[in-house]
């Protein structure tokens, strides 16, 4: 796919997510992620700051000091993950409509970015009994500071991705009955139930987050904190 396909399907996700803010819709869905595939979930520093309207300078900037997420490519080029650079667009678009200069649009961004990645630092698991250690026991701690970060910023068009995930999963045979039974059930829950019921640190949500829909919906820098600080 050349560079201005590339571009013109970027724009046609990104049309097709503001369609979906105002109309949710399984189908349309389906279209994005499918588009999104097309691209390999993301897309080059240029054409992001293309699409976000900024300098490429100002968006490396933000993304050297963690403020925007990147990640590595195969072929060793730092891209942005295609949902994360859709939000930041949507937040560019409206600090457009309050009237702040272009110079300025993505500081005010970034600086919640960056107090929202301050708060999403893991916590240590409290004290239990029947605790396990080894490999084992550091991969559920790590998985349960990766729910536990998600948690602050879970919002239903969140829990509308991970269940159109599971759908595929089920269709595909990649889990269980009874695991995709349980998490229709945890996605069936208000905001707040749901919250604790993925954070749970307990023998069913252990078992259950060893196959979560909800991975991958947390930027790579985040994800790796998490590896690092666990």
């Amino acid at each position: 796919m050349g560079k201005e396909e590339r571009e013109r399907t970027l724009e046609h996700i990104a049309r097709l997510r503001r369609v979906e803010r105002k109309h949710p819709s399984p189908e349309l869905a389906t279209v994005r992620e499918d588009l999104e595939s097309q691209l390999g979930g993301t897309v080059s520093r240029g054409l992001s700051a293309k699409l976000l309207g900024v300098s490429h300078t100002a968006l490396n900037n933000w993304i050297e000091a963690g403020g925007i997420p990147a990640v590595i490519t195969k072929k060793g080029r730092k891209e942005i993950p295609i949902p994360d650079l859709l939000e930041l667009q949507e937040q560019v678009a409206q600090q457009r409509k309050s009237g702040r200069r272009k110079l300025h649009l993505l500081e005010p961004i970034m600086a919640e970015a960056q107090r929202r990645a301050e708060r999403m630092r893991p916590q240590p698991a409290p004290p239990g009994p029947r605790r396990r250690s080894g490999p084992h026991r550091t991969a559920e701690l790590r998985s349960l500071a990766y729910h536990r970060a998600l948690a602050q910023r879970l919002r239903r068009p969140m829990v509308d991705e991970a269940e159109r995930k599971l759908r595929r999963w089920t269709e595909e045979g990649k889990i269980s009955p009874r695991y995709a039974q349980a998490w229709e059930e945890i996605f069936a829950l208000p905001m707040t139930e749901l919250r604790k019921a993925i954070t749970a640190d307990d023998e069913r949500g252990r078992d259950l987050r060893q196959n979560s829909p909800l991975a991958g919906l947390l930027s790579e820098p985040v994800r790796k904190r998490i590896l690092e600080q666990v």
